[in-house]
């Protein structure tokens, strides 16, 4: 076997055929567009370059076969508060050989200690969480725009090179199609109707006012989250925003209000991988158009619950019980939409958990996120639980 660090355009595009090799005869898996996964390993794309490193690999047979492929990185700014500096890997795609398996996960720690790292976590993203970010390891269905999917016999190369499970992830699948609880749509509407409350959803004519006002709750309310918190910035959300304006529908983005401040938000968009499958990754003026056409047609069924987020002080009081309220009134306007995935929800995040299934939604996927401790004398130590109360 030769592996390689992508370094020419060949290697680039060698990368992103890894993977389309691997899933060739895998119904489920939706290829990401190539321009998506390369702007990740691009610096001008990519903030995180910022305060980060990324490098990349392909991985071939005796023949020149593509049979493999792995990214390590670091986040310098999230590295510094773990109890020993940590990297991570991702984008790691191979075809069911442990010994391939394990000269991939062996170059990227070999990088990574070169770079001072005594640990990885993967597969992660060198990015925000809401991307790429797990191991699928039951709920082998359709997946999300950039919810982690992969063949189940990924979980055994994993373990059997040592990572352990660092935490557990949920994806939450909700019908819409049927009615909401009658006991939560009672809380529900008694939160939204309290002195000084308001919810509001996105309108592309107050984008300004919503963008500083969305980066204000999503700061404050991950800040708890010190280790692995990247503060957003306005103009990040700008340029989100813009991009996705093709796709975004303004009652599916929604923020609370109390007595004009804003103290929560709620972030969903159709999942546009539905229109993706049909375009095996690429973006020319040909898909733009197939994209446009399938858009108007209204396959995409589905819809993709990306964030929801309290700052502290109103947390516990119901504020997530309304969003959910309002996005089920808000689909009955858009009959098309037959199911939301709220994704993911992480085990140390049990609060989330309660409200999602107090909801109706059940869990339908299970991800892992590991750990491998470079030093295997070291006492391992599972992410913290947050209390429940």
């Amino acid at each position: 076997m030769k592996i390689s660090q992508v370094i020419s355009n060949t290697d680039k595009k060698q990368f992103l055929e890894a993977a389309k090799i691997i899933y060739k005869n895998d119904k489920n898996w939706v290829c990401p567009l190539d321009n998506d996964i390369n702007n990740i390993f691009n610096p001008e794309e990519n903030d995180y370059f910022n305060h980060g490193l990324a490098e990349r690999w392909i991985l071939q047979n005796q023949s020149g076969e593509l049979i493999g492929r792995i990214a390590a990185f670091i986040d310098f700014k999230t590295s510094a508060a773990e109890n020993q500096p940590t990297g991570g890997i991702g984008f790691f795609e191979c075809v069911n050989d442990q010994q391939a398996a394990n000269l991939l996960f062996d170059t990227a720690k070999k990088w990574l200690v070169s770079k001072d790292m005594e640990a990885m976590d993967g597969p992660i993203n060198f990015g925000e969480r809401d991307s790429y970010w797990g191991l699928l390891v039951d709920g082998f269905t359709h997946p999300s725009y950039e919810v982690a999917y992969n063949p189940a016999y990924y979980q055994q190369l994993f373990e059997s090179y040592g990572f352990k499970t660092y935490f557990k992830q949920e994806g939450f699948h909700l019908d819409v199609t049927k009615k909401l609880p009658d006991r939560f749509m009672k809380i529900a509407e008694w939160v939204a109707n309290k002195p000084g409350y308001e919810f509001k959803h996105f309108s592309w004519k107050e984008q300004d006012k919503f963008t500083e006002d969305f980066a204000e709750v999503f700061n404050t309310a991950w800040d708890s989250f010190k280790e692995n918190f990247e503060p957003l910035k306005v103009e990040y959300i700008r340029n989100a925003l813009e991009k996705g304006k093709i796709i975004i529908e303004e009652k599916f983005i929604w923020l609370a209000y109390k007595n004009g401040k804003p103290i929560a938000i709620y972030l969903m968009y159709p999942d546009v991988n539905e229109i993706l499958k049909y375009l095996n990754g690429k973006l020319n003026l040909y898909t733009k158009l197939k994209f446009v056409y399938l858009k108007k047609r209204k396959v995409i069924a589905r819809a993709r619950g990306v964030l929801m987020g309290v700052i502290p002080e109103f947390q516990n009081l119901g504020i997530e019980s309304v969003f959910i309220m309002k996005i089920a009134e808000v689909m009955k306007e858009k009959p098309q939409y037959k199911e939301i995935e709220f994704s993911w929800v992480g085990d140390f995040n049990p609060k989330m958990r309660k409200i999602f299934i107090s909801v109706g939604s059940i869990p339908a996927k299970h991800y892992i996120t590991y750990r491998y401790m470079f030093d295997r004398s070291l006492e391992f130590k599972r992410y913290p639980i947050a209390n429940e109360n």
